[in-house]
């Protein structure tokens, strides 16, 4: 019986195979081969269009199929254990992969053109999601403030300080002994404190002028953090240390 078809209605050989074998509902485990293959070579024959270079490869596949035919009528070959082996075996392979990949190609088309007809709205975050900030735990950011901490600050600031001191220019004139009034300075620290209720450590220490101003300011800290009366918070390892009078 005749077929009317084009090759532009398929892809390849295995596309046409694929094809007969759908349209005569057979198993593809259990190829009738000698049909298909007398349609497959009507089909080539039917061919309207002589490329050469597609008609290659549907030459090529209609040798295979005439291969196996005439394998099919031969008494079957058996393996090294002895098994008989089935002629149509790789051919059924080679169309099983095929048929995977094409209803693949299938299902990505079909999301293709349902993701074209998908709508985004544009980005928006909520005023309370944006302001948002994760609670702190003051206890488990004390846990790692510690006096060596401390002294590393102490020790920064320390070397701001003579960094802003000219090395050459420092060494000219009379030295003088620096005179500082201990209760002044106590006081001072106190009275910042407490007039800022909250106030960063560095910026503590750097507002003293001198070196020594700066040592009764870190020993007047230390003090007031053994008494009770200023809280210390750090909110990570290496940040600033927020003083906060009680």
């Amino acid at each position: 019986m005749g077929i009317s078809v084009k090759l532009q209605e398929f892809e390849g050989p295995l596309d046409l195979l694929l094809h007969l074998i759908e349209k005569n509902k057979v198993n593809i485990f259990d190829i009738p081969i000698v049909e298909i293959t007398d349609q497959y070579m009507e089909y080539i024959r039917a061919m309207e269009e002589e490329d050469m270079g597609v008609m290659s490869e549907f030459l090529v596949m209609a040798a295979t199929l005439l291969d196996i035919k005439s394998r099919m009528l031969l008494p079957p070959e058996t393996d090294e254990e002895g098994e008989p082996q089935d002629p149509r075996q790789e051919l059924v392979e080679r169309l099983l992969e095929y048929k995977l990949y094409k209803y693949m190609s299938y299902e990505l088309r079909e999301r293709q053109a349902n993701a074209g007809r998908a709508a985004y709205r544009g980005e928006h975050m909520p005023a309370e999601v944006l302001s948002y900030r994760e609670p702190v735990d003051p206890q488990e950011l004390l846990s790692d403030v510690t006096l060596e901490k401390l002294n590393a600050v102490f020790q920064d600031v320390m070397k701001r300080q003579e960094g802003r001191t000219d090395p050459v220019r420092s060494k000219f004139g009379t030295m003088e002994k620096e005179e500082v009034d201990l209760e002044e300075t106590v006081s001072y620290v106190e009275d910042y404190i407490a007039g800022h209720r909250q106030c960063s450590f560095r910026d503590l220490l750097q507002h003293q002028k001198s070196r020594m101003r700066v040592i009764i300011t870190f020993l007047t800290i230390l003090e007031m953090i053994r008494t009770g009366r200023i809280e210390i918070q750090q909110d990570e390892i290496f940040a600033d240390i927020r003083i906060t009078a009680k």
